[in-house]
């Protein structure tokens, strides 16, 4: 069985000017794929006639499928229904169920008058089937040509979701016999993309053609994918397991887990399973540890919360350390991150506390303790870990970086010491 391809067109000047940033695709990519269908690419265009459609040729010359994101509102600048009746031959008609749907939505839902500016958006062309919208205003559009699939959905998050699900996904598996796609995730944390393809290369190269491997690094991690496609399920399952298991041999000494999940989570679990707690210190990362824990759900089971000690005088006072230690080390040193992380121990009476003081850049650097100088301590009250880092990026990567690897200092330290 053929893959079953598709593009997903994105439409806005906003997002080609970086002034709104493009979630649709990934949420629509993930979607699609779950359902047996192969991204191929993601475009995004301007609000232009001439660009939308060279877009539509383009990627209707090697998709099945074409899903077109963005202008559909009331304004005057939202031209993708005018140009999507012109590309298929039709004309703009007013859809009677759009329209009563319109003015209930104004009258009973947003307790205003309704414009004819509004009652515009009940206009579609009369060559579609029509998608009602449950959550707005803006309908979504199905259309077919020279046996290829065109849809246009509303460019708001919410309202392009609920179409997706309610109306998109079951009429394309009613349309097209999709394949079965699946995948298999590891995160790696502590060596780089470079390093870890070469230690693997031997494996990747013997994988069979319908089975890929992907590289995801980010922030001092690296996730590895496998994707495999085919028409036999239990077959494909077989033979992902039995590769993945070859892989996570091989990356065995970075492994953090073989789920698709974020560090954080993984942490988050390890706590919950051990009905445990922790604290976090900060100084150079000023509470960055905190907001990524923090996000995973139930994090109050886990979690009791962060001294932001950015200033020295904060350390002394809230943490307890000791005045002599950051004349003597400085507070960038292993001797304070020791004392941080042992003050927040006992001022937060958690399990575990991890923390970090650093030099973040551009400013504050040294001879003896360069930009990217970071020192981390974890652990519990009878036992503490420590580890200095030398980061080499700009403020914000260096912040992210350094959060990273103090959490899974903390996990390892954990998983080592149960």
């Amino acid at each position: 069985m053929e893959k079953i391809i598709a593009s997903i067109i994105t439409i806005g000047d906003e997002l080609l000017i970086g002034q709104v940033v493009d979630t649709n695709s990934a949420f629509i990519s993930q979607e699609l794929n779950k359902a047996g269908v192969w991204v191929k690419r993601r475009v995004a265009v301007g609000d232009s006639k001439e660009e939308i459609i060279r877009a539509l040729n383009e990627e209707s010359r090697d998709s099945n499928i074409i899903l077109i994101t963005g202008g559909l509102g009331p304004t005057a600048d939202d031209i993708t229904k005018p140009v999507l009746c012109e590309y298929f031959g039709g004309k703009l008609v007013m859809n009677e169920e759009v329209r009563k749907h319109l003015i209930y939505l104004f009258e009973q839902v947003y307790r205003r008058p309704i414009i004819e500016r509004n009652l515009k958006q009940a206009e579609v062309p009369d060559v579609c089937t029509v998608l009602p919208n449950a959550r707005g205003t803006a309908p979504g559009m199905w259309f077919e040509k020279n046996g290829k699939v065109f849809v246009s959905l509303p460019g708001v998050p919410h309202e392009m979701k609920g179409l997706m699900t309610a109306e998109v996904l079951p009429r394309l598996q009613q349309t097209f016999t999709m394949p079965f796609i699946t995948h298999r995730t590891l995160l790696t944390v502590g060596m780089g993309e470079s390093f870890i393809a070469e230690r693997i290369k031997d494996w990747e190269e013997k994988l069979p053609a319908h089975l890929k491997l992907a590289y995801l690094p980010n922030y001092g991690m690296v996730r590895l994918r496998i994707t495999g496609w085919s028409t036999d399920k239990t077959r494909l399952e077989n033979e992902l397991d039995t590769e993945f298991g070859k892989l996570k041999q091989l990356v065995q000494e970075w492994l953090v887990t073989d789920e698709d999940e974020t560090l954080p989570m993984v942490l988050s679990k390890l706590l919950r399973s051990r009905k445990k707690t922790m604290a976090t210190a900060e100084s150079c990362t000023g509470g960055y540890m905190a907001h990524l824990i923090t996000a995973i759900s139930g994090a109050s089971n886990i979690y009791k919360g962060s001294i932001i000690s950015y200033d020295n005088e904060i350390k002394i006072s809230a943490l307890n350390v000791s005045p002599a230690s950051l004349q003597k080390a400085g507070a960038v040193s292993e001797e304070v991150v020791k004392e941080m992380a042992a003050g927040a121990l006992a001022k937060l009476n958690t399990d575990y506390a991890v923390a970090v003081s650093g030099i973040m850049g551009p400013d504050g650097g040294s001879p003896e303790k360069p930009v990217g100088t970071v020192w981390v301590a974890a652990g519990d009250r009878t036992k503490l870990v420590t580890h200095r880092f030398q980061f080499r990026f700009d403020r914000a990567r260096n912040i992210e970086m350094t959060a990273i690897q103090a959490l899974n200092l903390l996990r390892k330290f954990i998983v080592e010491n149960a």
